[in-house]
């Protein structure tokens, strides 16, 4: 008994067992029935595999074979195994091995709050609960590259694949802050928080021990210091996550959070200084899609699609350039392209996309201003596209700076409505030219229902209110009849053609355009 007194002393607990080296309970004291549902004396001979839930078994197992004689490991958050139909009981697990004690392990649990876990967590979920934890020191970051794991899953069948899995994800749980932050991020690569314990080396020892799996076990750990708040936390982290997922160990790994936002944000000067350099040097180029008139079929305009190299999508730029307050910079540089272009091209109109944080900048306004006045000769032939890919904060501020616009000769379109932050306050409070209609609603428009009814009503009411109405995603002979038949006035989309190095001015009839890949 003082051999187990011993092993209890170390934990407030609510309940207290010993298990044997043959995995039975052998003792049980304590609030059992509060904690389990059952009563102490109805668990000593059962295995502790019958009183844990089966989902933690792989992680409960690899705690128990990593205590050494004489340590300690925990606490863990366990399910116990329950009736199916009730709510699963949650507990902290701590394990203790004492010497000289036949093998045997003493445990204590306490009472537990929170949702079942199960296996890994996503990497999304396991930034968030890192940075929360960043604030601890006594926590760290693990690293963990298993090279050849790979290899062995790909060459084991489907039930030995599936047995590694599980025990491979109950040993980095194990190993992790209360058996749950950790997570897979692919390429035989893993991270997780832990205890402050031994070092790399140790853990890398650890991790071969427990592993049954020809793998080489590789480690690096990273201080969870050197940070202020969350936010903070949070870039530290993504950047040190991304140093390892492309690099792996190979390169230097951060001492602490602090090096790793250190060098987030070289990293990000780095990217605002080559962004900023493709602006000034206009390392992009337009193309054009057009956009038709429904009443007789002929081209409109065309709106200006911004390119970066020659198959990339731009929206990863367009959304660093806003992140990195560039976004104002490249507008500019865009609409003075395709001003240059009609000027170019009297007989050509085109639409601009400008960001709505863009359209908060009354520098920008004064600009666009007097680009406008030096050229006279396309007056009446530029469309502004307010897109939302950043929210307007102030409409009425907004709307002001675009009422200036329209006064210097532009028209202004609303676009995505529908979508994201667009909503009829917005069409309430700014005055506008051209509501352009998320796609979504159109793509599902020709089926009928309730999108059928909302794009009518919508399109009467901007006929009331003098906008006219532009369908975007229009892909189909049946797609472009049904925005014909709820009154849209302009129409867009794959179904008249693909954006285009120059603005074509007609458009082919349907049966001559080549097919579109898209």
């Amino acid at each position: 008994m003082s051999h187990r007194m011993l092993g209890f002393a170390f934990a407030g607990a609510d309940l207290l067992m010993e298990i044997g080296a043959d995995g039975r309970i052998a003792f049980a004291l304590g609030a059992s029935e509060t904690l389990s549902g059952e009563a102490e004396g109805s668990l000593v001979g059962r295995t502790w595999r019958q009183f844990v839930d089966g989902r933690d078994h792989a992680m409960v197992a690899a705690l128990f074979d990593g205590l050494e004689a004489g340590s300690r490991a925990g606490p863990l958050l366990v399910s116990l195994a329950t009736d199916p139909a009730k709510a699963p009981r949650r507990a902290s697990l701590s394990a203790f091995r004492l010497p000289q004690n036949d093998g045997a392990i003493s445990c204590a649990l306490a009472r537990a709050g929170g949702a079942a876990g199960e296996g890994l967590l996503s990497r999304a979920d396991f930034e968030v609960m890192a940075a929360k934890l960043a604030d601890d020191p006594g926590l760290e970051l693990a690293l963990v590259e298993l090279a050849g794991l790979s290899q062995a899953l790909e060459a084991a069948n489907d039930d030995e694949r599936g047995a590694l899995t599980e025990q491979l994800s109950g040993v980095l749980r194990s190993l992790a802050h209360r058996g749950e932050a950790a997570t897979e991020l692919g390429e035989d690569r893993f991270a997780l928080v832990r205890a402050k314990g031994d070092d790399a080396r140790g853990l890398q020892a650890r991790l071969a021990k427990l592993i049954k799996a020809p793998v080489a076990a590789e480690a690096g750990l990273v201080a969870m210091s050197g940070v202020d708040g969350s936010k903070q936390a949070i870039k530290a982290l993504r950047f040190a996550l991304n140093s390892f997922v492309e690099d792996g160990l190979s390169a230097a790994c951060p001492e602490s959070l602090g090096a790793a936002l250190e060098g987030a944000l070289e990293g990000a000067l780095d990217d605002a200084r080559a962004l900023g350099a493709t602006i000034r040097e206009r390392q992009f180029r337009l193309t054009y899609q057009p956009v038709v008139r429904l009443m007789d079929g002929r081209v409109s305009h065309h709106e200006v699609l911004v390119r970066f190299g020659e198959t990339a999508s731009p929206f990863p730029t367009i959304r660093a350039a806003e992140e990195m307050d560039l976004i104002e910079p490249l507008d500019l540089a865009i609409l003075e392209e395709a001003l240059d272009v009609l000027e170019a091209q009297p007989k050509v109109s085109l639409a601009v996309n400008i960001s709505g944080r863009t359209i908060g900048s009354d520098a920008f306004v004064a600009r666009a201003e007097g680009m406008l006045k030096a050229r006279p000769g396309i007056k009446d032939r530029l469309i502004l596209e307010i897109t939302e890919s950043a929210a307007i904060d102030d409409l009425a501020a907004a709307d002001r700076r675009l009422q200036a616009l329209r006064a210097a000769g532009c028209e202004v379109c609303l676009d995505d409505f529908g979508a994201g932050a667009a909503s009829l306050a917005y069409l309430q409070q700014l005055t506008i030219d051209i509501l352009k209609i998320d796609g979504r609603y159109i793509r599902e428009l020709q089926h009928g229902g309730r999108e059928s009814t909302f794009i009518r009503h919508l399109v009467n009411m901007c006929r009331e209110l003098g906008v006219k109405t532009l369908a975007e995603m229009v892909e189909t002979a049946e797609a472009e009849r049904a925005v014909r038949l709820a009154g849209v006035d302009y129409a867009q989309g794959w179904f008249y053609g693909a954006a285009a190095d120059e603005p074509e001015t007609r458009i082919k009839p349907p049966g001559m355009r080549p097919a579109l890949a898209r």
